[in-house]
């Protein structure tokens, strides 16, 4: 059976391709060293456009009017330009209010596709131009730590990581954060309080990371110019504890952070990079798995706590489970000693 895979790793080699959602333009060259807030490929996503009413602009009919249009399709102009006119005693005109591009000019009416900031698509983390994607991206290639999680607000950046948390259960409070955590990272484990994300601007923070945080806080979160990513859930979940090791003893090492969303088709997911350096080659991991004995297995369901073990055996056929429903099912023995059953299907693989 096919497992999902969570990666946790101290050290590996991490290659990410980064591609715009349709044909844009890529800023940077092959070889380039670049850093997780970096620009690499950049695009007009959703331009803007503006119908601006010729003849009512000038008072006449519609196809009086066409005669008075100073302006061809493909034309730019820029704001304050004449697009037709004048008219009359009184010099009427009509200007563009806004500069852009002249899309359609006719029948009384002119459409502008307004200039627009382009949509910027940054590296995510650190290192190397290894593939140019034509018009699209490229792939990007480091070594170092991959923390992976399951959610983000679409933020990027990175900083020195600072810990706030005493332990997995640990719950971050705004009374924690100073000016002294000005550009940092901040590691907490659970946020159940707005105020931690507006303090967290107000700093401002280069990033949170969380284990989990309250469902209400989404569109707050959403808002925030830095990047937050939760590493279990929402809901009041502890830290895994493999993670809480890798973070809380990668205190003051760089780190980054792409809080983007998880899209599981497309491969996607928010993720932590800690930049390390290898004096060898590594391979980097593998994205798909099949349950084996002895991997290091994760429970996902609606537990209030996470459940990390080790898998001891896959059960043949179908196993009845405590709630009457029979699924397949695996031994999985945990960090206490004790051997449990839990379904496949609740079950990941951190590798």
């Amino acid at each position: 059976m096919l497992a999902p895979v969570t990666h946790i790793l101290p050290i590996t080699a991490i290659r990410r391709l980064r591609v715009l959602p349709f044909d844009g333009r890529v800023v940077v060259r092959k070889g380039q060293k670049v850093s997780p807030t970096d620009v690499i490929a950049e695009a007009n996503l959703a331009p803007e456009h503006l119908l601006l009413d010729v003849a009512r602009g000038l008072g006449l009919p519609a196809n009086q009017a066409d005669e008075y249009i100073q302006r061809h399709a493909g034309d730019q102009v820029s704001e304050g330009d004449v697009i037709a006119g004048p008219v009359g005693l009184a010099r009427r005109v009509v200007r563009t209010p806004k500069p852009g591009r002249v899309v359609v000019a006719g029948s009384g009416q002119v459409l502008l596709e307004l200039d627009s900031p382009p949509f910027e698509l940054k590296a995510g983390i650190s290192g190397v131009v290894t593939e140019l994607v034509t018009d699209r991206g490229v792939e990007i290639e480091t070594t170092g730590a991959l923390i992976q999680g399951v959610w983000g607000n679409g933020r990027v950046d990175s900083g020195l990581l600072t810990n706030l948390s005493r332990s997995p259960q640990d719950v971050l409070t705004y009374d924690r954060l100073d000016v002294s955590h000005r550009g940092a990272i901040i590691m907490g484990c659970h946020c159940a309080d707005a105020e931690v994300l507006s303090t967290a601007a107000d700093i401002p923070l280069r990033g949170i990371i969380l284990a989990s945080m309250d469902a209400s806080l989404i569109p707050l979160a959403n808002r925030m110019r830095y990047p937050i990513i939760l590493l279990e859930g929402f809901g009041n979940i502890p830290m895994n504890p493999v993670a809480f090791k890798l973070l809380s003893t990668s205190e003051r090492r760089e780190v980054a952070i792409n809080a983007e969303a998880w899209e599981r088709f497309e491969g996607l997911r928010p993720e932590i990079v800690i930049p390390l350096p290898a004096s060898n080659y590594l391979p980097a991991p593998k994205e798909i798995e099949t349950f084996g004995q002895g991997q290091k297995v994760r429970f996902v369901g609606a537990l209030r706590k996470p459940i990390v073990g080790t898998l001891v055996t896959q059960r043949p056929g179908l196993t009845t489970l405590t709630s009457g429903i029979r699924v397949p099912a695996a031994e999985v023995r945990l960090e206490s000693g004790e051997d449990v059953v839990l379904p496949l299907a609740n079950l990941e693989v951190l590798d």
